[in-house]
């Protein structure tokens, strides 16, 4: 026994602890110097800055081998401070010496691997995530109070105009003095206007938004281009201003023109709409389905919350009772107001609320449909939202019982039985709550899921004629009963019933009968033995033959049945885990037998008309003639502009063209049509867009921007759908007789 080996392995244990400390202490401290300089490279070096610092603190390297015998010494009693004598070799140690260190070596073997060394890991893991904290709050403090970039250079959300095409240097630009954005957020939201310098917008649905222009220069006309679509400014006095509702998110920019006709152009900016989400409608306390008897109190007792972004208008409760039973069933809806009123504009509502099914007007057999509605303060139509629906049902005082008449033979009611997936959905939902229920519900759950698959195994069965577990009618004695009754008699004669018996899995002894061969027994009349069709022939009167099924779907139904027979097996030894598998087995050839018992009806084809006559078998063939149908369509590529932008683009890196204005129509054709996509995907198509923007700046028109641009493009543009075009092929004078013979040749 090598008693060596596990203090070994408890200091290489100790000492990895401690580096993984020190690397704690360095990821967060690294992480911190990143948060606050936004530099990898700085983060990098205080990385590992620190891990050094951390590594020579901790020294690993310092846990030897007499260091770790001390700890297990002082720690673990079953080392009767012996654990050294681990490292001394056997032939060094006396006899009694070897004796102490096989029995440390046999106490500690099982228990030092689970031992873990002192270390602060804890301790690190909680400064680690205390620094990077602190640079998250630093870093939010320095953007929130600092809104201008650390270079000083002017705010990057400022609107900022380039011209479109070159300009003379004589020529003064008008310059952008004011800028001034007005949200007015609408009335049912009760916030207060908001007025920034910022162009991209972020407001409720429905808010109105003014933007405010000046300029220091002659400005003949300023527009605001959204998405393809181009909105004038008003001049009011010194200003131009331009108001619009918000109605859909969307990109948009700014153009103007100077007194001498140069246009100019600004960056693209965001507009994103807010939905007013409805209002949050929850239930607590209530089941979804109640039942009360006739003579007990007849209320439900619930408590409602209601919540909503900007406030709520309403709410109530809609009641829907039902009478009657099949064509006579009547529906009452109503509304029901809540004890307690409604504060309008509460953006949080907790509500108590009792039903009384008495006064609602419901008589037994009556159902009770009713759910919490409530309505937000949107303006002009607001949002509705509602809660589940719960039902409550008072219990009839009559039942319609099914009566056998003296003319009827057999009983046609079907009983109520589970379906396979039924018990599967039990069974789980029974194995899921095994630690909260006790065990004897546990068992009884069990074993009533068991008389259920029971049920369902002998419903199945009688589809194969199994008629050995059918219980006959009250009062009805048949002669194979009347054996059965005598035979049942004699076994339990002088002894209790077995009450297993009903439950029990006896497969040979309901089969009995037919392992023992009798020499002596008729098996048919004369006639059958001479009949040479005996065996061919579907006699009904046979239960293995009394069946719908063709033979396959016979033999897949015994198979079910079969594996019915070990999932009930499994309920009854209260073991549902081990049931499971057996009730899906069966529950998947129950659905194979489905889908193969299915008709499908052959559709109808086409009906020629009859041939006359006189022209069948004559040869004549002038007046046939084969049936060309020719269709002419216009193929309409998805993103042709987009494509189309990117061929001219490869024309101007490859300096054959210049840009000219049809290039400025295309590029701006487009970005309107990135710009539906870019609504959903913002992240992905924003930088294209932008791109495409800045062509329009004679400034930005250089080969690197085309390339840049042209890859943006690649990128997000989806692949050429598959466009079926006309080949020529060549073909030889032969082929062509061949084709010409076969009248296929145009």
């Amino acid at each position: 026994m090598n008693g060596a080996k596990p203090i070994k392995q408890f200091q290489k244990r100790w000492q990895q602890f401690l580096y993984v400390e020190a690397a704690l202490y360095a990821v967060g401290f690294g992480g911190l110097i990143y948060l606050l300089t936004h530099n990898i490279g700085y983060g990098i070096l205080g990385f590992f800055g620190a891990l050094g610092i951390s590594v020579w603190m901790t020294r690993p390297w310092r846990v030897s081998e007499t260091r770790a015998v001390n700890y297990i010494d002082a720690h673990l009693p079953q080392a009767g401070y012996s654990s050294g004598l681990l490292l001394v070799p056997a032939h060094e140690l006396s006899n009694l010496s070897k004796l102490q260190q096989y029995r440390v070596a046999t106490q500690l073997e099982p228990i030092l691997p689970k031992t873990r060394p002192p270390q602060k890991m804890f301790r690190a893991a909680l400064v680690m995530f205390g620094l990077i904290f602190i640079g998250l709050m630093a870093n939010y403090m320095l953007t929130s109070l600092n809104p201008f970039p650390s270079d000083g250079s002017a705010n990057k959300d400022a609107i900022i105009f380039a011209p479109k095409d070159s300009l003379s240097s004589t020529i003064k630009i008008p310059e952008l003095t004011d800028t001034k954005v007005t949200v007015q957020y609408p009335s049912y939201t009760q916030k207060p206007t908001l007025q920034t310098s910022l162009p991209n917008i972020k407001a409720v649905q429905g808010s109105r938004i003014t933007w405010h222009l000046a300029f220091d220069g002659e400005v003949q006309k300023v527009q605001m281009e959204l998405m393809g679509e181009h909105f004038d400014f008003v001049k009011v006095q010194d200003q131009y201003r331009l108001t619009k509702d918000l109605e859909t998110s969307g990109f948009y920019s700014f153009t103007f023109t100077d007194g001498e006709g140069n246009e100019y152009v600004s960056d693209l900016y965001s507009m994103e709409m807010v939905n007013d989400e409805p209002p949050l409608v929850q239930l607590e306390g209530l089941d979804n389905y109640s039942y009360f008897e006739f003579g007990e109190a007849k209320q439900l007792s619930f408590n409602a919350t209601i919540s909503d972004d900007f406030g709520i208008e309403d709410a109530y409760i809609i009641a829907t009772v039902s009478k009657g039973s099949g064509e006579s069933v009547k529906f009452r809806e109503e509304s029901v107001r809540f004890d307690k009123s409604i504060s309008k504009g509460s953006k949080r509502l907790e509500l108590q609320q009792q039903l009384d099914l008495d006064a609602l007007k419901m008589d037994p057999g009556d159902e009770l449909y009713f759910y919490v509605e409530a309505l937000d303060q949107k303006t002009p139509t607001p949002n509705v939202a509602r809660s589940e629906t719960y039902f409550a049902v008072i219990r009839d005082t009559v039942t319609d019982m099914f009566a056998v008449e003296g003319n009827l033979g057999v009983d046609l009611m079907p009983d109520y039985f589970r379906s396979q997936r039924q018990l599967i959905i039990d069974t789980e939902k029974l194995i899921a709550e095994r630690g909260t229920i006790s065990e004897k519900d546990f068992k009884f759950r069990s074993n009533e899921l068991g008389f259920d698959q029971k049920q369902l195994r002998l419903k199945y069965g009688q589809f194969m004629g199994d008629e050995t577990e059918m219980q006959s009618a009250p009062g009805q004695v048949s002669p194979e009963a009347g054996e059965a009754d005598h035979d049942h008699d004699h076994d339990h004669e002088g002894g209790e019933e077995d009450l297993l018996d009903e439950y029990s899995h006896k497969h040979d002894s309901d089969n009995e009968h037919n392992l023992v061969v009798e020499d002596d027994h008729d098996h048919g009349t004369e006639e059958e033995k001479e009949d040479p069709l005996h065996e061919y022939v579907h006699d009904h009167g046979d239960p293995e033959a009394s069946t719908l099924f063709a033979k396959s779907l016979k033999a897949k139904l015994r198979d079910a049945l079969t594996i019915m027979w070990d999932a009930e097996l499994y309920l009854r030894l209260y073991e549902p885990e081990k049931s499971l598998p057996y009730q899906y087995d069966a529950l998947e050839i129950i659905q194979d037998i489905k889908n193969s018992a299915r008709i499908y009806v052959h559709r109808i084809g086409f009906d020629p008309p009859p041939i006359k006559e006189e022209n069948r078998l004559s040869g004549d063939i002038e007046e046939i003639t084969n049936v060309n149908k020719e269709e002419e369509f216009d193929y309409q590529m998805s993103f042709a502009s987009s494509r189309e932008a990117i061929y001219r683009l490869e024309l101007l890196i490859q300096g054959e063209k210049q840009f000219d204005d049809a290039d400025s129509a295309l590029f701006e054709d487009a970005g309107n049509e990135l710009a539906q996509k870019a609504i959903a995907e913002p992240l992905k198509f924003v930088k294209v867009l932008q791109g495409l923007r800045d062509l329009q700046k004679a400034s930005d028109r250089t080969k690197e921007a085309y390339i840049e641009v042209q890859r943006n493009l690649l990128s997000v543009l989806p692949k050429v759908e598959d466009n079926p075009v006309k080949r020529t092929t060549y073909q030889d004078e032969i082929n062509q007789l061949y084709l010409k013979e076969l009248e296929a040749y145009d």
